[in-house]
């Protein structure tokens, strides 16, 4: 993407603005201030997913840790942005990985997953554990609704993004 905008005699013009918006598409970027003489620009844009907050899971004391026996570390990225789904079928919301890492359908390789198709879910209840350098990082649901599909394997390795679970919404 070339960095040349183009030329007007206007500090912010729409052609500017629109190609402002280009660069923080290209570049990935959440927030630009721009100051150009006595004018300013402040764009904010979210990204492509439906942003639903949601805490951190921290499992309680004594609770059994993920495979093999390494700390589980609190949520460092924020909890998986639910993203809108297509027209088709019932309405359900998407959860998608929010890193890179191995998906873990449980804490343990002899103990059952998390959830399962048709399980009811909270903003805080745990869906899967993804492993990034030995770091076992629960992830949390982030809405209420129905697990209606699970999209990933255990052991699978998962990307930013990938879509994990379709959730109907509660």
């Amino acid at each position: 993407m070339g960095d040349n905008a183009p030329e007007t005699s206007e500090p912010f013009d729409l052609k500017k603005v629109k190609y402002l918006v280009r660069l923080m598409k290209h570049y990935d970027l959440t927030d630009l201030d721009i100051s150009d003489g006595p004018a300013r620009i402040h764009l904010q844009r979210r990204g492509p997913e439906l942003a639903i907050p949601a805490s951190a899971f921290n499992p309680p004391a004594g609770s059994p840790l993920a495979y093999p026996q390494h700390a589980v570390a609190p949520s460092a990225s924020p909890a998986p942005q639910p993203a809108p789904q297509e027209a088709a079928g019932p309405k359900t919301i998407v959860i998608e990985s929010p890193m890179v890492g191995t998906y873990y359908s449980s804490s343990a390789p002899d103990t059952p997953p998390f959830v399962s198709v048709g399980t009811a879910v909270q903003p805080s209840s745990t869906l899967c554990i993804i492993e990034a350098m030995k770091v076992f990082t629960d992830i949390p649901a982030g809405v209420s609704g129905t697990i209606a599909e699970i999209l990933v394997k255990s052991g699978q390795p998962v990307e930013f993004g990938q879509p994990l679970f379709r959730v109907v919404p509660a």
